[in-house]
């Protein structure tokens, strides 16, 4: 494919010039079975359609062999039990038998071959979910709090989640030209080469952008790290609107500076009614104002910080015709899920069961897998909600289906009660090696063995029963938010991370590099002095992370002076 443009935009922004119907030559590739492999333009096609193209890294020395993530959009994290078999069986025919529960509510299929493409997707629309706009520079899967323990307003913001994801989806006929009816688009055609989306426009966003709908007191969803977060105010169990919050995100580039997460700010109150023409505002602006040149640049966080809040309320009024007024009173006091079995706000129950690391699999004496199967087919009426924490949470359960459903998961070695550590059920992680292509370090496969290892060291401590949210990523682009945990390990090189330390149990403050290069092997040598000055200098309760943000930054701040005096100096 050729096209041409100014050199001052990325070639990203070129590509989707040249093809605005998002096809590229994807549908072609897919009816030629002597090709195991999409171009690298058409890679970047494929993401808009929520595909991946990876191949298993641990085999690069020997054979590449390519294979698929595919990601699909669950708005809400909401799925029935019939798409849950659907899924399930998606899994054990096309990918590796595996469903991961992704950060954003998603179920994600990995080592789906090329073959099996087509056909996966196919059977994702069967069940009336997508995995269009999963990925690309779209707004992706818009995410709301799942849990039904608080308010019954809950069940409002979950609709106006669907309301959003409606309408911010993009609109190309390319989608079921390729997957549904199977053919390649012409390209020539004067219809397709000047297609024009109705709100992204001909290319689209500069980037990925992210929508969340949260029900306070509970920062399930990390709310300020996403571009946009609407954050629900409930007065006598009623909905009456929301603080908008926007320009969060986490991603960076380890060595460069002009790139760092951030979290979002809170710029005003939007009536139920206006959240629509809201989230299209902050959606447009960042279209029109978003870097298009530098890729590294091109998130909203950006124009947030460098603009700033001020003028981005003022042009998101301007769009929105003034549907913001003055921010309302909230209050957040922690992230996590509610485990084992709890009773909802209607008198059914819902239980939260832990999935370490998000990924659903069988494993001698713990058949998750199987198990989940097993419920969906058993209690057909249940929902199966998503978590951000990565977890699976069974909802609308009548309660005389409590005593079937907990015998059939212990049949399968799966508990409802007692289910992880502490350690273990506030951690997350992203995939990583082996097959994500950015990975610099391990993730997934390391995190509960590490868990293990702090855990053994917090007990020789005196520290055990301490709960401390621990987060690891692969790279910094922060998949499993590591920049707001307590610990973070993101990784730099095989078997070295960064250090992160500082993060909160509401999910309001951002952690900072209190060592730039640890040894895997070398865990205990690193924290076991940072966890002994924990115990020996706390406050009365105070949490690991509210200890290093209040004794370990100001010293590696004092530390650091020096350096940063010397450099600013050789720099005038």
């Amino acid at each position: 494919m050729s096209a041409t443009a100014p050199p001052t935009i990325s070639k990203n922004e070129v590509l989707k010039l040249a093809s605005p119907t998002l096809a590229g030559t994807i549908a072609a590739t897919l009816a030629d079975p002597t090709l195991d492999r999409f171009s690298d333009d058409d890679t970047q096609f494929t993401k808009f359609h929520g595909i991946y193209q990876q191949d298993d890294r641990d085999l690069r020395k020997t054979a590449k062999k390519y294979m698929m993530m595919i990601r699909t959009r669950v708005p809400g994290g909401v799925m029935t039990a019939k798409q849950w078999i659907a899924f399930d069986d998606i899994a054990t025919t096309y990918a590796n038998d595996t469903l991961r529960v992704t950060t954003r509510q998603c179920i994600q299929f990995h080592g789906v071959l090329k073959s099996g493409l087509g056909a996966t997707v196919r059977q994702v629309n069967a069940s009336l979910l997508s995995t269009l706009a999963a990925c690309g520079d779209v707004n992706r899967n818009v995410t709301a709090s799942p849990t039904p323990a608080t308010t019954p307003a809950r069940e409002t913001v979950y609709a106006d989640a669907l309301r959003t994801a409606l309408a911010l989806a993009p609109i190309t006929k390319a989608y079921h030209a390729i997957w549904i009816d199977q053919v390649q688009l012409d390209l020539a055609d004067p219809e397709n080469k000047n297609f024009s989306d109705p709100l992204y426009g001909q290319t689209y966003l500069p980037r990925k952008f992210k929508i969340t709908f949260v029900v306070p007191p509970v920062n399930d969803m990390d709310v300020y790290t996403n571009d946009l977060g609407f954050i629900a105010v409930v007065e006598n169990d009623k909905l009456v609107g929301y603080n908008v919050a926007v320009g969060g995100g986490m991603g960076r580039t380890h060595g460069l500076i002009q790139t760092f997460p951030r979290l979002a700010d809170v710029i005003g109150f939007v009536a139920p009614e206006n959240v629509i023409a809201v989230a299209k505002a902050v959606l447009t602006t960042f279209r029109d104002f978003g870097d298009r040149k530098d890729r590294k640049h091109a998130r909203f966080k950006y124009v947030v910080e460098e603009r700033g809040a001020a003028w981005v309320t003022a042009e998101i009024n301007r769009r929105s015709n003034h549907a913001l007024s003055g921010v309302r009173r909230f209050e957040f006091t922690s992230t996590g899920d509610l485990y084992g079995w709890q009773k909802a706000v209607d008198g059914k129950l819902f239980l939260t069961l832990f999935v370490e690391t998000g990924r659903i699999k069988n494993v001698a004496g713990h058949a998750l897998k199987t198990a989940l199967r097993q419920v969906a087919e058993k209690f057909p009426h249940l929902e199966f909600r998503l978590s951000a924490n990565q977890n699976v949470i069974l909802a609308n359960i009548p309660v005389t289906d409590r005593a079937g459903i907990t015998a059939l998961l212990a049949s399968h070695g799966v508990k409802v009660e007692q289910q992880a550590s502490l350690l273990h059920a506030a951690a997350m992680a992203c995939p990583a090696l082996p097959t994500c292509g950015l990975a610099l370090a391990e993730s997934e496969r390391m995190l509960p063995g590490l868990i293990d290892r702090i855990e053994k060291l917090g007990g020789e401590l005196g520290l055990g029963g301490e709960e401390i949210i621990i987060r690891s990523t692969g790279c910094p682009n922060g998949c499993a938010r590591p920049y707001m945990a307590e610990i973070a390990f993101v990784g730099k090189a095989p078997g070295r991370y960064q250090l992160w330390l500082g993060g909160n149990a509401a999910g309001t403050r951002l952690n900072r590099v209190f060592k730039d290069v640890i040894k895997e092997a070398e865990l205990e040598t690193e924290l076991r002095p940072v966890l002994t000055r924990w115990k020996n200098e706390r406050t009365p309760g105070e949490r690991f992370g509210d200890f290093a943000a209040r004794v370990l930054w100001p010293e590696v701040a004092a530390a650091a002076a020096p350096a940063v005096a010397a450099k600013t100096a050789e720099a005038s």
